[in-house]
Parts: structure tokens; sequence; C-alpha cells
């Protein structure tokens, strides 16, 4: 096999197994309605589930994030398959909420691992095309999890078991791929030590890091929210009972943020961190006009804007960063970055499911809406202020 083409299949394959940990990670959301219903529990209860999913992951990046700059890229690739294997069985099985809970905590501490370690081989793999893999592959990945679940729950037998066996078949075959490709880095001492829980940011990068936070919080926090109260929020504003709005609408988000990411890949990181944050206030501001005018078609059309504000402001984030790390500090500063996005993602809504329990969740949703738009609107600002600095400075020189 030639370079170029082992390089391409590396590339693929990567990409691939990126988006399978993505998929699985959304495939439970068109089913959490269901899983309410046979297992009855709250909406409280719904966000706790979805919550210890994210704050599993970020204890994986916080701990074996930089595992594999020491012990090298495939076997923690194949430890984190393995992982997510043993979680779909648990999803299989799965008899209460105990189970479900075991079940996304181990899924979420394999997508942690995951997540860190091919971020890092792709970036080892194509320096070029490697931060745009990284970039879409996550959101094309919880597109097809979450309308593939939908449909099977629509069309398919056995609604709450398939999604998961067709994804354990998929990991499997992963697993047995994976220790054909080449190794990127070779292995350094510290493995150990570097269990510590750590964030490690590049001195090199913090200033990027701390100018790009403020969007990328705020579209994970509207990610977080979608993504564990979408379809309940349809079915209370709309009345709606089909099982394939609330996969439809997370498929809207994620592929208009990735369709948004792969239009503006060769614009500079700024403008499109600015036209993320835009683009989010608008859709956010629409997605509470279709909760109070009860509009399926508005719901929609709002998924549609705000989900190319998520993928703008990704991008614009992670290309603002990513790229100025050495290759022993990739992985570290892929994990700091998720750590930094998954808070945004899982705190926010953590909150939002326990004010439902006091406020119900049409007002809990004009509340969280209002204040996203606010970070929006600030962070707009911050970005724009600092455009402004970076023209004065040049028309200084």
């Amino acid at each position: 096999m030639s370079s170029l083409t082992s390089h391409r299949s590396s590339l693929v394959f990567l990409a691939i197994t990126l988006l399978t940990f993505l998929a699985a990670s959304s495939a439970p959301t068109p089913l959490y309605h269901l899983y309410q219903e046979g297992l009855h529990f709250s909406s409280g209860m719904l966000t706790l589930i979805f919550g210890v999913y994210a704050l599993s992951l970020l204890a994986a990046l916080l701990t074996v994030g930089s595992l594999s700059d020491h012990l090298g890229r495939k076997p923690v690739i194949f430890a984190a398959l393995a992982l997510n294997m043993l979680a779909m069985l648990l999803f299989i099985n799965e008899s209460s909420v105990a189970w479900l809970i075991a079940a996304r905590t181990l899924q979420g501490f394999a997508t942690g691992m995951a997540t860190a370690v091919l971020g890092a081989a792709l970036l080892d793999t194509d320096r070029q095309q490697g931060p745009l893999v990284n970039s879409v592959a996550p959101l094309l990945g919880m597109a097809c999890g979450a309308m593939g679940s939908s449909l099977l729950v629509e069309f398919a037998p056995l609604p709450t078991q398939l999604i998961y066996w067709t994804l354990l078949a998929l990991m499997l075959g992963q697993a047995m791929y994976v220790w054909r490709l080449p190794e990127t880095v070779s292995r350094i001492p510290g493995a150990l030590a570097s269990l510590r829980p750590t964030l490690h940011v590049p001195p090199q990068a913090r200033r990027a890091l701390w100018l790009s936070l403020p969007v990328d919080v705020a579209v994970w926090a509207m990610g977080g929210f979608y993504l564990s109260l979408a379809p309940s929020l349809v079915r209370a504003a709309t009345g709606s009972t089909s099982n394939l709005i609330g996969g439809g609408l997370v498929a809207v988000l994620t592929l208009s943020g990735a369709l948004m990411i792969f239009s503006l890949r060769n614009r500079p990181a700024h403008k499109v961190l600015r036209l993320g944050a835009s683009l989010l206030a608008v859709g956010v501001a629409l997605i509470l006009a279709a909760v109070h005018s009860a509009s399926l078609p508005l719901f929609f059309i709002a998924t549609l804007i705000a989900g190319s504000g998520f993928g703008a402001g990704f991008l614009g984030a992670l290309r603002s960063v990513v790229p100025l790390a050495l290759p022993h500090e990739r992985a570290g500063l892929m994990s700091a970055f998720y750590v930094l996005s998954y808070l945004a993602f899982c705190l926010p809504s953590l909150l939002a499911g326990n004010l439902i329990r006091s406020f119900g969740l049409i007002a809990t949703t004009d509340g969280y809406g209002v204040v996203l738009i606010m970070l929006t609107l600030g962070a707009l600002a911050g970005l724009l202020r600092q455009d402004a600095l970076r023209v004065g400075c040049k028309g200084s020189a």
C-alpha cells in the first residue's frame, strides 16, 4: 500500500470512528421519552441521565486525555472502543434508571477518551484536514445518531435496542481494524503522571483560548439544552407526538452546523467566531418565538439558524486554538478544549433540569434562552472590540 493510500485510509478510518462515538452519544436522545414512559421518571431525572454522560466525559478528558501522548494512539483508541461496546450492552439490557445512568456514565468516559485521542491522531495524520475533520465529524455523528435512532424507533422492531446493536457491530469492526493503523507518536515516559487531573494549555495557545471561550461556551450550552430537552420541548409547545420530530431537530441542528463548518473552513478564525455569535443569538431568539407560537415549521427554521451558529462558533474556536500546539501537546490541548466545552454542555442543562421542577419547561426555556442571547451578544461585543484593536495596531504600524 502506498504512503498516500495509507494516509487517506487512516484519515477516513479515524474520521468514521470519531463519527461513530458521537453518533452513539446522541442515539439515546429520541428514546428519552420512551424511557420516561416506561420507567416513570421526571424531566429533572432525564437531564441527570444526560448530565452524567457529560460529567463522565469530563473525568476522562481530565485523567486519560493525554495518555495517548505517552502510550501511543492505537492502544488508547482500542480501549475507548472496548468501553463503549460495554456501554452499548448496558443500553441493550436496560431495565431501570440505574442501568441508564451506568450506561451513560461508561459511554461518557469512553467518548471523552476517544475525543482526545482521535482528535490528536487526526492532527498527526493531516495538519491541514485534521482540524476540519475534528470540527465536522462530531456534528455529523450526532446527526446520524439522532436521526438513525428516530427512524429505527418509528419504523423498526426493538425500538430501544436495535440502534445499539448496530453501533456495537460497527465498533467491533473498528476495534479489529485499529491495529492496522500506523502509530503516529513514539512512546515517552510519564504515562502514570499524566493521569493526574490537569488542564494543559500550552502557553502559546492561552490567549487565543480565552478570546474564543465565550462563544464556545454559548454554542455548547445551547447544544446541551437541545440534545437533552428538545424532544420534550417540542411536545410541550406543539403537542406533536411523532418520534421523528426530536431526532429531526437534533439532525437539523448538527447538519447545519457541519455544513457551516465546511463552508467556512478557509475563512479567518476571528471572522468565523463573529459570524457564529451573530447567528446563534438570532437562532435562539427564533426558538423562543417558535415555543410561544407553537409553530413546528418555525422550530425547524430557528434550529437551522442556531445550528449554523453552533458550527461557525465551534469551528472558529477550534481553529483559533488547536493549531498552536506542538505534536506532543496536541492530545492535552484537545482535552483542555473539550473540558471547557463539555462543562458548558452539561452544567447549564443540569441546572435547567432542576429549574423545570419549580418553573416548568416553557418558563425555564425562556430564561435559558435569554441568558444565552445575552452571553452571545457580550461575546460578539468583545470580538468586535478585539477586531478594532487589531485594525488599530495595523494602522499604527
